[in-house]
């Protein structure tokens, strides 16, 4: 059995060559979600010494409708970096990533970390801003076959996260953001044409507050994980399901009952 800086090579290998791996769970001995974590937390360390920033976590599965297609039963987190973060706009080039598929998110950016426990009137005075974003999620291992601690060790399918503008959130708007991020629907669109629609329950039976719930409580069981702080972006998994994605393709989303504009982003 490989030790965990050879795994953690050969992850990032994959990830800067583009190229495919047998999954990590077949292998002898197998692989355990906390030895997951480890290999995530030796990846993050080796992107940041080649230049990445790490700038906030995305929580993936937290879309219950995806559990049973893809064999998790819980989400799972990982970071972000200012290389795979950044505003709409650009045409997004599909061949950055492998099997690529998009999730229409909302995200937060965080004025506090969150405590676990919180309910969802404390968690959003955690929150400073609320924007709308696509992830664009991949997998190093062929035909998005996996199990959930593959999933951890292969950067939690992260690729970018592209967003729109970051809605200021104050104080006088918190009640109305609670009620909207329960509730809120949206459709996305490929071409113009429905794709999926989603809503706000998908996300843990709660919405996005639920997400964000959810990791303060799973960070505040790891310590050896980095905690969540001020200023960073968290991603709280897609609101349909992962679909993928072609060169000249235009995806759009739109929310009801969130003051969100619709977002736009052009594939080549």
């Amino acid at each position: 059995m490989p030790d965990d800086a050879d795994l953690a090579h050969e992850i990032l290998g994959a990830l800067f060559e583009r190229r495919q791996i047998p999954l990590l769970t077949s292998r002898p001995g197998g692989l355990a979600m906390d030895r997951a974590y480890r290999l995530s937390t030796l990846i993050e360390t080796a992107r940041a010494r080649r230049g990445e920033r790490p700038i906030g976590r995305k929580i993936g599965f937290t879309n219950m409708t995806m559990w049973k297609r893809f064999n998790v039963s819980a989400p799972v987190f990982g970071p972000m970096y200012d290389s795979t973060v950044r505003p709409l706009g650009a045409p997004f080039e599909t061949a950055m990533l492998m099997e690529p598929r998009i999730e229409p998110e909302i995200a937060f950016r965080l004025s506090a970390a969150p405590l676990p426990g919180m309910a969802p009137e404390e968690l959003i005075a955690c929150i400073s801003g609320v924007c709308a974003g696509f992830e664009m999620v991949q997998s190093i291992f062929a035909g998005w076959k996996f199990e959930a601690a593959d999933t951890v060790a292969a950067f939690g399918l992260h690729g970018a996260f592209l967003h729109g503008p970051m809605l200021e959130l104050s104080p006088a708007d918190r009640r109305d953001w609670v009620v909207g991020l329960s509730s809120f629907e949206t459709t996305l669109f490929r071409d113009d044409v429905v794709a999926d629609k989603g809503r706000a329950r998908n996300v843990l039976g709660g919405g996005p507050l639920a997400a964000l719930g959810h990791l303060a409580d799973l960070l505040a069981r790891m310590p050896d994980a980095a905690p969540m702080q001020e200023g960073d972006v968290v991603t709280t998994g897609t609101l349909t399901q992962a679909l993928p994605v072609s060169p000249g393709e235009t995806w759009q989303v739109i929310f009801d009952g969130l003051p969100l504009d619709r977002i736009k982003v052009e594939l080549v």
